[in-house]
């Protein structure tokens, strides 16, 4: 499955492109599977630094995850990493599609940022790591620590403010009440590998 080719380009028009934004989250566990990962770029190099190229990578990861039947529940999106909850298939027995998916994003984002730099061949991902999510607790909580994720990283006071996380989708599509009740969970003590310091041009 290919991606178009203008998710990925560069240029005035690119602020043109459509962004496909999923629908209201459910915050229910899938039966085939609810999974959180983090991807981290290579050596945690900034190579999406910037508002432009932030912007085509948190584009790239929703349009794989819709291209790929993937339910996204939360994401945040930064210069050397990134985090995602989501919903595996329907209608597919189980996850395996996942490392297509990324490998599908990756490839096709280092490709992108390389001709952009001028590095032809140069390593831009380096691996990712994904947890399944089958307590409901659990899974609350981490949706909270995703959303939150840029103010835990100094990015923003306020998690809605920052435009590459869900953070503000999950407040336009969720009920009060659901955003009140995800919100109270505490993060602190949230067991995630999140050694990252992104950079603050965003």
């Amino acid at each position: 499955m290919a991606l178009r080719g203008h998710y990925f380009s560069y240029g005035p028009a690119m602020a043109e492109h459509h962004t496909p934004w999923p629908h209201a989250p459910t915050h229910q566990l899938g039966q085939r599977g609810t999974y959180f990962l983090t991807a981290s770029t290579y050596l945690k190099a900034h190579h999406f630094r910037g508002r432009a190229r932030l912007r085509v990578l948190h584009r790239g990861l929703l349009t794989v995850a819709r291209d790929f039947g993937w339910r996204p529940e939360a994401w945040a999106v930064f210069s050397n990493h990134y985090h995602f909850i989501g919903q595996s298939p329907e209608d597919a027995p189980d996850a395996s599609n996942l490392s297509d998916m990324l490998s599908r994003l990756h490839v096709e984002t280092a490709k992108w940022i390389n001709k952009l730099d001028r590095a032809e061949g140069r390593r831009v991902w380096f691996n990712f790591r994904e947890t399944r999510l089958t307590y409901q607790k659990s899974y609350l909580a981490r949706l909270n620590y995703v959303h939150q994720n840029p103010v835990k990283h100094g990015l923003v006071p306020v998690a809605n403010q920052y435009p590459w996380c869900s953070a503000r989708w999950l407040e336009r599509t969720a009920s009060p009440a659901m955003v009140k009740s995800i919100y109270r969970f505490k993060i602190d003590r949230v067991q995630v590998y999140d050694e990252f310091e992104p950079t603050h041009e965003w």
